[in-house]
């Protein structure tokens, strides 16, 4: 305890000591707050909406005609083009079925042919009245019941061809092979489901517009005629993955219903995106982002912004050289570093940015360097 004491006085007399031999004790100096001019200007604001994609075509694959399935030229997830053959199903009875139509055919056309001659004799006949019409008139109605059986005939032979053909099944759209629920030499018919195609050449991000836009469409007075113009006009679309991965290709917006949803207050829409990769799915989620442009508003740096609870403010710089707490309210920039003030500020006024959170009501925020010189003199 006395060793204590010997050292706060040893403490006192060392202050004592320099503050008499006029050697100056460090103080705290004012420093000025980075301040800015409020000004209106140009800026590009990202819209986002959840999306879902969807193939243009998605088509479920399944037989024309039944018989057993001998060969699967495809597997689960495959990428294959239009007309590539996908599956096939034993042909021979319909190579039999065709080359009887066309056994039948010939017969016709034999019968057709006799008859002709029969029909031109007695015509021949008939103009040396040598026979009698009756004779004329039957053999002209066998001739055109011929000519029936051969166009008959003729129809079977083309169906049969085209059951021939329905044996190999292909894909009439390109896209992605889904799940596979068959086997070889399984017995497949028109009711068995071989697969599902989903055409992906293009896929379409389907998402609802937000009342925002939907008002600023209305306010715009557009017309149901005006619709496709105004899409025409819209900016490039971004697809962001939910891995945060950007999608390569740029996709157009190409349709918006005319019909708002009375529950959610907003508009369906599409965007188209090339797929040349096969790398975008029926069924993947992820986020549109579209660029548009905000015209003649106030932009701040959010640093400027003070945060009290639900609250935002900004401290507004007097002539003075204070500083006054305004509440403003302020939308996102989506970039992170910005707000837009929508209200609570004025073109020309200055505020506080660096150092915001550190100000408080009243508080002098700007310190001219003249007039620092001048306090310092007068010590």
């Amino acid at each position: 305890m006395k060793n204590l004491m010997t050292w706060a006085v040893a403490l006192t007399t060392v202050t004592v000591g320099f503050t008499s031999c006029g050697v100056d004790m460090p103080h705290p100096t004012d420093s000025s707050f980075e301040t800015m001019t409020v000004k209106k200007s140009d800026i590009e604001l990202p819209y986002k909406f959840s999306a879902r994609m969807k193939g243009q075509n998605d088509v479920t694959v399944t037989p024309q005609v039944s018989g057993q399935l001998m060969k699967i030229c495809v597997t689960e997830g495959q990428q294959v083009k239009k007309g590539q053959a996908l599956f096939i199903i034993d042909s021979r009875n319909a190579q039999l079925e065709l080359e009887a139509a066309q056994a039948n055919l010939q017969a016709a056309l034999a019968q057709e042919n006799s008859a002709k001659l029969e029909y031109e004799s007695n015509k021949n006949l008939f103009d040396k009245k040598i026979v009698s019409s009756y004779m004329l008139t039957n053999s002209e109605n066998q001739y055109k019941q011929a000519q029936a059986s051969v166009a008959q005939a003729r129809a079977s032979v083309n169906r049969a061809k085209v059951n021939l053909g329905f044996c190999t099944i292909t894909a009439n759209v390109s896209g992605i092979i889904g799940e596979i629920p068959v086997r070889v030499g399984d017995q497949v018919s028109p009711m068995t489901q071989l697969t599902m195609l989903s055409g992906n050449t293009t896929m379409y991000a389907e998402f609802s517009v937000t009342e925002a836009v939907v008002e600023s469409m209305v306010q715009q007075g557009m017309k149901a005629d005006e619709v496709d113009d105004y899409i025409a006009k819209l900016p490039a679309a971004t697809f962001i993955m939910k891995n945060g991965t950007e999608y390569p290709h740029k996709g157009r917006v190409v349709s918006l219903t005319g019909v708002v949803n009375a529950e959610t207050g907003s508009l369906t829409s599409k965007v188209s995106f090339p797929n040349p990769d096969g790398h975008l799915y029926s069924g993947i989620q992820g986020t549109i982002v579209m660029p548009f442009a905000e015209k003649g508003v106030i932009v701040v740096p959010q640093y400027a912004v003070v945060r009290l609870q639900d609250k935002a403010q900004v401290y507004k710089v007097k002539a003075d050289s204070t500083a006054t707490a305004v509440e403003v309210t302020t939308a996102d920039t989506g970039n992170g570093k910005e707000f837009i003030v929508t209200s609570g500020l004025n073109e020309g006024d200055l505020i506080v940015t660096t150092g915001a959170n550190n100000v408080m009501e009243g508080q002098k925020v700007l310190f001219p360097a003249g007039a620092k010189a001048e306090e310092k003199s007068e010590e």
